[in-house]
């Protein structure tokens, strides 16, 4: 199923509630262990070990409460991060290969972002996505390359018709030659050097959505972007 995050001008008040912070946490669990059995085992023991070993040398020391106390929460903190890691590679391989993969990466960007999914496509399914920020404006192909080129050289003339002094900025999603993989792809896009102020930000983006709208609704392909890939992201901080 196409990955697409077609977001709404305003919330819909009839839309259901987002799941809760320990829903995201089981789902993303539930995910993570699929592709990868032996988390459970993994969790323990980075939790246990390193309460474990201090509790031992509190043990031997005369400390025992204050080290125990210690290793706990380093086991704690340690297990999050492992459980972050992993969950973060289960995601990026449940998306890998399918169309818009590389939407549902560059939704894990932070505020001050604006991603808009799938600007430009062929019936091939190679698509562009389009990043606005301090960087200017960010277009990221994924697909064949020698179709994607013309769909940026195309979007690239678009956006300097409206922004002609605005830095804009190309990138290749993928695992070959000259291309950025899923999982670096955000930070790719962040690395970027900055170029415009905030201000600027928000009416370049009023200026680009004008210029879809009077472009009219693209027949793009619909379905569901996977939160899972920002959960993970947040089980690491």
């Amino acid at each position: 199923m196409a990955l697409w995050n077609r977001k709404k001008a305003a919330e819909d008040p009839a839309e259901p509630k987002k799941p809760g912070r320990l829903s995201q946490i089981k789902q993303t669990y539930d995910i993570t262990k699929k592709s990868d059995p032996k988390i459970p085992w993994i969790l323990v023991g980075s939790l246990f070990l390193p309460f474990l070993v201090l509790l031992g040398v509190g043990y031997l020391t005369g400390y025992m409460f204050i080290l125990g106390f210690i290793g706990f929460m380093t086991g704690l903190t340690l297990a999050a991060w492992v459980f972050g890691r992993r969950a973060e590679r289960a995601v990026y391989g449940q998306i890998e290969g399918q169309p818009g993969a590389a939407a549902a990466a560059l939704n894990m960007l932070r505020r001050g972002w604006t991603v808009t999914p799938a600007v430009a496509f062929t019936k091939q399914q190679d698509l562009v996505h389009r990043v606005v920020g301090r960087s200017g404006v960010v277009l990221v192909g994924e697909g064949n390359h020698n179709r994607v080129r013309g769909l940026l050289n195309q979007e690239k003339r678009k956006v300097t018709r409206v922004a002609p002094d605005i830095s804009v900025h190309e990138i290749f999603a993928g695992n070959g030659e000259d291309e950025v993989p899923l999982r670096k792809l955000p930070r790719a896009v962040t690395k970027l050097p900055k170029s415009i102020t905030p201000g600027q930000v928000n009416e370049l983006n009023h200026r680009l959505k004008a210029l879809g709208a009077q472009q009219g609704a693209m027949p793009i392909p619909k379905g569901p972007m996977p939160r899972s890939a920002k959960q993970a992201r947040s089980m690491r901080g």
